[in-house]
């Protein structure tokens, strides 16, 4: 196999929402996301508007569209709020753009240059699974707040952030029997490799099951879970998602933290509603994972899921939906020791909680 494609890291996530100032005040306000930048009919837009927020090296732009027939406000009309964009942070946009297009990806837009008084960028973008797009961002000759187009954020209400660091990797969910095909596209169009996959034996409980492939680049900065439905007794999370999404997209975004317990205090005392994690997991956990550094009574208390691999343990816990439909959610993770694993042993503690959730109990 061929040498990944050179991604530095994820330069941005942008969601299309139904109203962008309003989702802004809440990831401020709920996760500690600090303002940045701003583009909107202030800056000659006309079509839409966006606001965007930082973590330390997590990047978010809400955007919104401000006409009922903008590309942004008939994808948040079919889809609601979530994930459009996926922006990959690379040296040369116009290499990655050819290089990916001569492999079989399609163009979404091809490479432009755009600038002002803070240096130029250089953008470009592929279409991948359903309507999501990865836009490649070649930004080391800019030097302002964010990109061309955008100007400085800076109102006064600040809220402390929850100690969330950088975007571990984003979950797609797709069709029936589409998850080979979305791996190979990443595997031979972007050069990623497989790390891990899950099939129905792996990842099931007595009502719902799926199948998964974990593709990621040579440095590991970018990694891609895709998930496909599986048969079983009632509809999965999986075809419940594609139901209301209409279709493949990102199903969740997991956000590194150092320090799980102080993050996930930090975001339920915001209140942050995550899946209920039933007191009976914790019972035996400990057989399965071994010894682990954290206090379990405070895990227990915050309902934090733990698993392990052959290099370490992770810590790991997601939220409810973060809009009306039940689509897309965020999972909260932390590493230690240099776990790679995606928290296999917990999808049984994953599937009932969402089960349960879906079927009215609000636990």
């Amino acid at each position: 196999m061929s040498k990944s494609l050179p991604i530095n890291g994820t330069a941005y996530v942008e969601f299309y929402v139904g109203n962008a100032k309003q989702a802004a005040h809440y990831y401020q306000s709920a996760f500690g996301f600090q303002p940045l930048a701003y583009a909107g009919l202030e800056t000659g837009l006309k079509d839409r508007t966006s606001y965007v927020l930082k973590q330390d090296k997590i990047i978010f732009i809400l955007t919104a569209g401000l006409m009922p027939d903008s590309e942004v406000t008939t994808h948040q009309k079919t889809h609601g709020d979530g994930v459009k964009v996926i922006a990959l942070s690379v040296d040369d946009a116009e290499k990655s753009f050819n290089d990916t297009v001569s492999k079989g990806a399609k163009p979404h837009f091809e490479p432009k240059h755009e600038s002002d008084a803070d240096g130029e960028v250089v953008l470009s973008a592929i279409k991948t699974y359903g309507e999501t797009i990865h836009v490649f961002v070649e930004n080391k000759n800019y030097n302002g707040t964010f990109l061309p187009g955008y100007i400085k954020w800076d109102p006064d209400y600040k809220p402390e952030n929850t100690g969330l660091l950088y975007v571990d990797h984003i979950v797609g969910n797709v069709g029936w029997g589409e998850m080979d095909k979305v791996a190979d596209f990443y595997k031979n169009v972007m050069g990623f490799s497989q790390l891990i996959s899950f099939d129905d034996k792996d990842i099931s409980t007595e009502y719902t099951a799926l199948q998964s492939k974990v593709v990621a680049n040579d440095n590991l900065r970018i990694k891609f879970p895709i998930n496909e439905p599986a048969k079983g007794k009632k509809k999965s999370q999986i075809e419940e998602y594609l139901d209301f999404y209409i279709g493949p997209g990102p199903q969740h975004v997991a956000l590194a933290t150092e320090d799980i317990i102080k993050t996930i205090t930090a975001l339920r005392d915001r209140g942050v509603d995550f899946l209920h994690v039933p007191d009976e997991y914790y019972e035996t956990v400990t057989e399965r994972v071994g010894e682990i550094a954290e206090d379990m009574d405070e895990l227990q208390k915050l309902k934090i899921l733990i698993d392990n691999d052959e290099n370490g343990y992770l810590l790991q816990l997601f939220t409810k939906p973060v809009q009306d439909r039940p689509t897309f959610f965020f999972e909260i993770i932390d590493r230690k020791g240099g776990a790679q694993s995606f928290g296999k042993g917990n999808f049984q503690a994953l599937f009932d909680p969402f089960r349960r959730y879906r079927v009215g109990t609000g636990q």
